[in-house]
């Protein structure tokens, strides 16, 4: 029987970075309400709760990881909106800005979350941005908040030294 084992959406003394983008603010400030309401909602006391505002999406990754490598955040989430123009700069701000947010959580010690909508026109962004397909910085905040928590059962695991796995899971 494998054992199961994941995070738990407890936001009780979690303290978030929110790395947020100014460029479509009309759709990330939508996105940072939802966040905001998701962390909120889940036991995260809003004094805790630290937001990076940033020119636009292709800025997001520096400071993100900068912002991991404090040591004073439990969770970095990225926000963004990047909308296809006329001009092949959304390939290569969507395409850099993924790339970027990807690397910055495979080389940090805390969750760094992905929360950049790419989209071809300004309405499927205004529908994943809180209309027909939810919030999409309310679904970034929630995964942050369920790695928080398998992160910290992967610590223990490390913290443990036994060679046996603590089977604090349910097992399938």
């Amino acid at each position: 029987m494998a054992w199961i084992h994941e995070g738990q959406l407890d936001g009780d003394g979690i303290k978030p970075a929110i790395v947020v983008s100014r460029f479509n603010n009309f759709i990330t400030k939508k996105l940072l309400d939802g966040a905001l309401d998701c962390l909120e909602r889940h036991g995260v006391e809003t004094d805790d709760i630290n937001v990076f505002w940033v020119p636009g999406a292709w800025e997001i990754p520096p400071v993100s990881v900068r912002l991991a490598d404090t040591g004073n955040f439990d969770c970095v989430i990225c926000l963004g909106a990047v909308i296809r123009g006329e001009t092949p700069h959304f390939e290569y701000v969507s395409s850099e800005s993924a790339k970027g947010v990807a690397q910055s959580a495979m080389l940090s010690d805390v969750p760094v979350i992905y929360g950049i909508i790419t989209a071809d026109t300004v309405e499927q962004a205004v529908d994943r941005a809180g209309t027909k397909s939810g919030n999409k910085g309310f679904d970034a905040a929630m995964t942050a908040l369920e790695m928080i928590g398998l992160y910290d059962l992967i610590s223990d695991i490390e913290e443990s030294g036994d060679e046996e796995l603590p089977l604090d899971g349910e097992q399938d």
